[in-house]
């Protein structure tokens, strides 16, 4: 897969989490939800752990001369449908403020897609919250369909 010499993506490791969680946390929703403290909260370190162990799951970031720009969760769902076809989730994306504008998120979802190739995929499908319209936007700039509607029930 080439890239930019000037930024390279790779699988996540523990020693990043911190600066992933910080990304999640840099908007008007993930500061609702994420929980930013000089110590992570140990549910961070065993979510990572569970993904980290899971070959159906990755954790990735992108990384320029600056360090560490963006994130992305990869879920491979093997399914029934589409003739048994796997099938790539993309959440918790997150780029940094600093690089809004560059195009590297666009070249972190190209990276993201190639992988989803790379794996066998035949979909890749993902969610945003509606509330966030540049995001919808940029989604749909990058090719993908508003297709279906989604449906999440909060479980306490």
């Amino acid at each position: 897969m080439q890239q930019d010499a000037s930024i390279s993506f790779r699988p996540a490791t523990r020693d990043d989490l911190e600066i992933i969680v910080a990304l999640l946390a840099n908007d008007d929703l993930g500061q609702t939800r994420e929980t930013l403290q000089e110590t992570l909260p140990s549910s961070y370190i065993e979510a990572f752990a569970a993904i980290d162990r899971d070959p159906a799951n990755e954790v990735i970031i992108g990384i320029d001369i600056n360090g560490i720009f963006g994130t992305m969760q990869l879920t491979y769902i093997p399914n029934l449908t589409f003739e048994g076809a796997t099938r790539c989730l993309i959440e918790g994306v997150r780029v940094s403020d600093r690089v809004q504008g560059l195009g590297l998120g666009r070249k972190m979802f190209e990276w993201g897609i190639e992988r989803a190739r790379e794996k066998g995929c035949k979909t890749v499908q993902l969610t945003s919250n509606k509330a966030r319209d540049r995001a919808l936007a940029f989604y749909e700039k990058l090719g993908f369909e508003a297709s279906h509607v989604g449906f999440k029930l909060y479980l306490d």
